[in-house]
């Protein structure tokens, strides 16, 4: 501290110590003093995590828009390769098809070669992991480089293919959020919790969503409504705060790019603010909601139907387990053929960017209104000023193009979703519902061509208002999530159609719901992922079930007064990982629990110890060492279903013991209660 100077204010400018500077006023230095310690501790005491937390919300926003600058480049290479290539028809295919098979093939081969767990969406998985079931090396950071990799050429291909990032974001940054865990743990010098993993693998969650599209709060509500069945309050903050840190960098990242003049939403609209629907409107709002439930319902049903054929059908099944590239470029050849601009791509949009898609479908002109005398010529390029022209064709209708592409991207989908490649699956459904809304918008603008009258005011049909709400509705009837309306505001910046877009998200909701599960909770049940299913329904009569009807009654039990040759035939005739332990063989008493790596090891350990004709009982290895734990949960017979599903899911459980007054006489685990649950939701037929 001597060797600091200063100038002294009015001095002849001969230097001074800092400590003679400040010591005229001691009370002050004291005081400041005090305050940075203090400061210091507050920011950094052990236990908080919050720097660890803003670190996952920039890397996520780094790595977001690192990956959508390069992989803007290449998309815009690609179409001045196509543009400048001639007019020949052949070369120009060539160029639109082979670009998409062999990046589509580079990413399945590549993502696979190094782990069979970097494709895919990433988001069923992680939804079994944070309801407790540990997927061996899931969230293994080496996975990360083979997932940034696949993802980037997958995104690479553009709207060919037409896949999105949301699902494997969410898997990156998981990932980081797991190895900041680590980090932190090593650093604090704590023991490893799990609830604290937990909290930052639900904070990492939230993180991936709000990155991809600089949307906080329906970031941290989609990421609770998709992956978690019960949310602690506690997560909350940190959900909000890593998420508000990511998307506040991801735009920030736009601006210092000159990209925006300041931090705006990424979708901006230019709905009226005056009177931006009329009264009359809500019930066709509704219709649209009720519309995009019905196809959610379907579109769920072909997508896990079609699935479970692929793993039926020899050929397929067999090309997917042996050669995931040539089917990656088979789908990809399908898929861009059709999408060729010259011959169907024309009536499907197909030269627009996902993004451009859905700037022009929120577009608040009637196309159909505009078009209705002459059809605009289709351009050689798209006009960036004009790009809804995309839509129109000289012989077809708006209505004509915006059926295709209906009907051409409902199969695509389906298609696109099969490749084993990292792929995001839920801004291809956002635009298909933004699209249905269109549609419906411009048959309303074209029956009421000067707008809807109520209350003797006139006020136009805004297509562009129907596709905002059909891409929420329809989106969330396929995910069976209400977050959806929120995170349309949040993309497009304006909220003056809260309600009737919130009406419609409900009404899809209420029918999607109650016939078919989520599109995530579907790809669960094809991969046969360890997941505890929902009880759908309060009339099904699931309120008298008990666990005296579904538990498991063979319960292998351990008395204390066992003897050695008993119990050794017990651990080699099962496969259980704990057994319950009783007091003796007459009470059965439960005692406490026994875990089976713990009893083998003191098995082996002890056995060279034991004297010929020695009368051993499992008392003795438990005195010598063998550790057990208390049973600090249990269910009764009398235990409703209801109550046992709350508690499994609450708790994260596996596996409860069921007593009676003490005395152990079964177990209840995942298996018993998805048993019950499927009983009841399809009884079986009576005999």
């Amino acid at each position: 501290m001597e060797e600091l100077v200063a100038l002294r204010d009015g001095s002849s400018r001969k230097p001074v110590t800092l400590q003679e500077l400040w010591g005229p006023c001691p009370r002050v230095r004291r005081s400041i003093q005090g305050g940075l310690e203090w400061l210091k501790g507050r920011l950094f005491r052990v236990g908080e995590d919050w720097y660890f937390l803003m670190a996952l919300g920039v890397l996520m926003a780094l790595i977001s828009y690192a990956m959508n600058f390069v992989i803007g480049r290449v998309v815009r290479a690609h179409k001045w390769l196509y543009r400048e290539i001639g007019d020949s028809h052949l070369l120009r295919y060539l160029s639109w098809t082979v670009y998409p098979v062999a990046l589509l093939s580079f990413s399945s081969g590549f993502s696979q070669s190094i782990t069979p767990s970097s494709g895919g969406s990433g988001i069923p998985e992680v939804k079994t992991i944070l309801s407790g079931v540990v997927l061996e090396d899931y969230l293994d950071i080496k996975n990360f480089g083979a997932k940034v990799a696949g993802l980037s050429c997958t995104l690479a291909t553009g709207s060919t293919i037409f896949l999105g990032k949301v699902g494997p974001f969410v898997h990156l940054s998981v990932m980081i959020a797991a190895f900041l865990g680590r980090v932190r743990t090593k650093t604090i010098g704590e023991s490893k919790n799990k609830t604290k993993e937990m909290e930052m693998l639900a904070a990492g969650a939230a993180v991936g969503v709000a990155t991809v599209f600089a949307a906080p709060v329906s970031g941290v509500l989609f990421s609770i409504e998709v992956m978690s069945s019960h949310f602690s309050v506690w997560d909350y903050w940190r959900g909000f705060f890593a998420a508000t840190c990511g998307a506040f960098m991801f735009r920030l990242l736009a601006v210092f790019n000159n990209e925006q003049e300041t931090i705006t939403s990424i979708y901006k609209t230019s709905f009226p603010v005056d009177i931006p629907f009329d009264l009359p409107e809500i019930f066709f709002f509704v219709a649209l909601g009720a519309i995009c439930g019905v196809l959610g319902c379907v579109y769920n049903y072909c997508q896990r139907t079609f699935l479970f054929f692929l793993k039926a059908n020899g050929v397929t099944s067999k090309l997917l387990a042996t050669s995931k590239p040539l089917y990656s470029a088979l789908a990809a050849l399908v898929l861009a053929s059709i999408t060729y601009p010259p011959s169907a791509g024309r009536f499907m949009a197909s030269r627009l960017s996902m993004s451009e898609h859905l700037e022009t479908l929120f577009d608040n002109n009637s196309w159909a209104l505009m078009t209705k005398n002459a059809s605009p010529p289709w351009p050689a390029e798209p006009d960036p000023r004009n790009l809804w022209w995309e839509w129109c064709h000289p012989q077809v209708t708006v209505f004509g193009t915006l059926i295709f592409f209906l009907v051409m991207k409902f199969w695509m989908l389906i298609l696109a979703t099969t490749i084993p490649i990292p792929a995001g699956y839920f801004m291809p459904i956002f635009i298909y519902g933004a699209a249905v809304g269109r549609l419906l918008g411009e048959a309303l603008s074209v029956a009421f061509p000067e707008g809807i009258v109520a209350g003797g005011e006139v006020n136009p049909i805004m297509p562009g208002a129907y596709a905002l709400a059909g891409a929420a509705a329809f989106s969330g009837a396929v995910t069976h999530t209400i977050s959806t309306a929120l995170l349309a505001f949040e993309l497009t910046g304006q909220i003056v159609h809260a309600l009737p877009v919130l009406m419609a998200v409900l009404a899809a909701n209420a029918i999607s719901q109650s016939f078919q599960p989520s599109f995530y909770d579907g790809t669960i049940i094809v991969k046969k992922l360890p997941y505890l299913p929902r009880i759908l329904g309060r009339k099904i009569g699931s309120f008298p079930v008990t666990v005296d009807h579904f538990m498991n009654c063979a319960l292998a039990t351990l008395a204390k007064d066992m003897p050695l040759e008993e119990v050794i035939k017990v651990v080699f005739s099962t496969d259980v990982t704990q057994y319950p332990l009783v007091e003796t063989t007459e009470s059965q008493i439960l005692v406490g629990i026994v875990k089976r790596t713990h009893l083998v090891q003191a098995l082996q350990t002890e056995s060279a110890s034991w004297a010929p004709g020695q009368q051993t009982c499992l008392q003795d290895i438990l005195v010598s060492g063998c550790p057990t734990q208390p049973v600090t949960l249990q269910l009764s017979p009398e235990t409703s279903l209801h109550e046992a599903h709350n508690l499994f899911e609450l708790l994260n459980l596996q596996l409860l013991f069921v007593t009676s007054q003490g005395r152990a006489v079964g177990s209840v685990s995942w298996v018993e209660l998805k048993k019950a649950i499927s009983t009841l939701t399809n009884p079986p037929t009576p005999k």
